[in-house]
This record gives C-alpha cells, structure tokens and sequence, in this order.
C-alpha cells in the first residue's frame, strides 16, 4: 500500500511539472509576439505579423496538448489499478445487504402438524384511502385496476378510476370474504386504516371473521415519499384507528409497495408491532437486529399476486389458476424436506370479479385437497417463529 501511494504522489508531481513546462514553451513565446506586435502597433506596424506568429504556434500548441492528454490518460490507468483494492474493500465495509440468507441448508420451521408448506391468503383492503382529489393529492389513482391501456391522463377526478377502486369495497370484499368463509379457510387482512375507517360494514365483518388485520398503513400512499416525520404520524393514526374498527391494534406492519429507509426503524421504535412484512427476498421469516432490538421479518411476495391481472400478466382465471398451482406444487414437494411458507396476495378490485374469482375458488379447492399444508393466517406464522425459532443472535 506504501509503494502505491508514493507512485501516486510520483506522477502527480511528475505531470504538475511537465504540465507547468509544456505551459511555459508554449505561451511563452506567444506573450512575447503579442507584446512585440502591440508595440510595433502602436507605431503603425500592420497587426498581421500577430496573426502569423499565432498560426505558427498553432501546431506546437497541438502536439503539447496531445502528449499531456496521453499522459494524463497513463497516469489514471495506473492509479485505477493501485487504488481499486483498497476503495472495494471500503465499499464492502458499508454494504448492509444481506445476499446470503439462510443459504443451502434453511432451518426446518416446524410447521404444525409436521405441514411441507404454510399458506397465507392476504387480502389487501385499500379502496378508500388510495390517493385522491377528495384527499389532496389532485389527481386519481388508478393503480391495479382496469385502467392499464386504457387512454389515461384525466386531469382532476378520474371518475372512472374512482369507480373501479368503489367496486372492490362494493362488490369484491363480499365475494372474497364468502369464498373463504364458506370454506373455513382463515385469511389476512392487510387494511388500510383510513378505507376500513370508511366502511363500518366491513369493518364489522372483519372483526367478526377472526381474520386478522396487518397494518398496511393510515393510507395507500407510498411511505418512501414521506418525510421521517409525517411517516411517523401516518403509524401512529393508522394505529390508532384499526383499534376503534377493528377492536384492536395491529402487530404486523406492511406499506404499499416498499418500505422508506425509515419505515423499519418506526415500526420498532413504536414498540407494539411482532413482525413487517416489508421484503420479498425470502420464504422463511427471519430477524432483524434494528436500534439493538430484535425483530421478526415475514416476508411477502408480488409474486403469487393478482395484481398481474392488473398488469395485464394474467388473461384468465386459467392463467391464474396454474401459476398458482404451479408455485404451491413446487413448495409442497420440496416441503419433504425443506418446508417453506407461500404468499398468496389478493385484491378486492381485482380478484373480487367472477371471472377472476373463479381461479381462486378452484385454488383454494385445490389445495384443500392436499393433506400435510397449513393454511393460516399471517399472525399466527409469525407467533410460530418467534415461539419456535425465538430470536439467538447478538444485539448490538
């Protein structure tokens, strides 16, 4: 590392030098034509000579430059290869991804009932909270619904957008809760606060079902957005609120889409929270060390989602049916000796249309028929792991 260093320092200097010199034999004979002709000028000595000298000192100005540019170019190849180790190593000090996981040899979750896979169907409940005229934003959200190649761009109200949204609380969360209800399956509400807080209805289903209720926020906004501060209020108001909708407080926590850099921190520094559910990069919860507390990690998944019928993805409810079929086929043979959890989302506005609905009621058929699957809800996968694989690392 010494050796590098002083070579580096060498050809500073060395090109400081040359540099300076080149600088010097060039502009130094033309400061003493300029100066010359100026004097010749002014006892009425045609300026053209100055026109000359410079045209003559074109080409030597030509050369110099070159030969400066190829050695600075040689100068930044070498210092690339002294220095590149020591900046790499620099990097990996401060990168906090974690790439590894649980590897080749993933814990065994002991699932109940000996179970090779664990199924949780969660269904997002947001329309009312998403972002609006009504609510500020000044425009409509349209995301995950019909709208995709449809002409968009309404300015103001999106009437139709609106409408697409008021279908899933209308119409979609009914079919979706009878289709579970009807079969005795359990199911996890990820609810945003604000949109259950607009349809007492639902509410009152819901804290009636024993479904529970993971927080995905006061509203459907994107937290990555809001500053540490307002993201802390939106916490606390969506709370706040599934307490007097639901009859209690919520213990997972999950934001449309991604996290802020913030939103982890928040959740543990509010102190009630079990879990988040804020990652997609696994199949087995896992903990987390955050400001010297442990935290419980389960992750979810966009991928066994239907909001590929929203991007267009998905056609049909046969499409829907062997994708998902697939992914749970893969899991339960696997589950002979390494047992996983499957993430399947749902969205009232997108799920909740017949068409769409009829997949997942053959799905839902379909792994009924299966012995050796655990489908439950969200929380209590999470209340298994930390009773079972209980926090053992080193708190920072």
């Amino acid at each position: 590392m010494q050796s590098s260093t002083f070579n580096n320092v060498s050809y500073s200097w060395l090109i400081g030098i040359l540099a300076g010199l080149g600088i010097l034999i060039l502009v130094g004979p033309v400061l003493i034509v300029i100066t010359t002709s100026m004097m010749e000028s002014m006892l009425d000595v045609r300026i053209g000579s100055i026109a000359g000298s410079l045209l003559l000192a074109t080409p030597v100005l030509v050369i110099v430059m070159d030969w400066l540019i190829g050695l600075t170019e040689t100068y930044e190849r070498v210092e690339s290869r002294t220095s590149r180790p020591s900046k790499t190593r620099r990097l990996a000090m401060t990168y906090d991804r974690d790439l590894i996981g649980y590897g080749a040899n993933p814990p065994d979750p002991k699932w109940p009932g000996g179970a090779r896979v664990a199924i949780n169907f969660v269904m997002n409940y947001e329309e009312g909270s998403e972002p609006s005229v009504q609510d500020g934003e000044g425009y409509t959200e349209i995301g995950l619904t019909e709208s995709s190649g449809l002409p968009a761009g309404v300015k103001g109200r999106d009437l139709a957008g609106e409408g697409m949204f008021a279908y899933g609380s209308r119409v979609g969360f009914w079919r979706l809760m009878r289709l579970f209800q009807e079969r005795g399956l359990p199911l996890t509400v990820f609810g945003c606060a604000l949109a259950i807080e607009r349809n007492p209805e639902a509410a009152a289903s819901i804290r009636a079902s024993g479904f529970d209720v993971c927080s995905h926020g006061w509203r459907w906004i994107k937290h990555y957005e809001l500053s540490e501060e307002d993201e802390r209020e939106h916490i606390a108001r969506a709370i706040a609120s599934l307490k007097v909708t639901v009859g209690e407080r919520p213990l997972g926590w999950y934001c449309r889409y991604g996290p802020s850099v913030n939103t982890r921190r928040l959740v543990v520094e509010e102190g009630g929270f079990l879990y988040d559910s804020d990652a997609y990069d696994d199949e087995l919860p896992y903990w987390k060390v955050v400001d010297g507390k442990p935290h419980l990690v389960v992750p979810y998944s966009l991928v066994n989602n239907d909001g590929k019928f929203g991007s267009g993805f998905f056609g049909t409810s046969a499409d829907y049916f062997a994708w998902h079929k697939d992914a749970f086929d893969m899991l339960y043979a696997e589950g002979a000796t390494q047992p996983k959890m499957m993430s399947v989302g749902l969205h009232m506005r997108l799920i909740g249309h017949p068409a769409r609905a009829a997949g997942l009621a053959r799905f839902l058929d379909y792994v009924q028929g299966h012995q050796e699957v655990w489908v439950t809800r969200r929380l209590d996968i999470a209340r298994h792991w930390a009773a079972t694989h209980p926090f053992a690392g080193k708190l920072a």
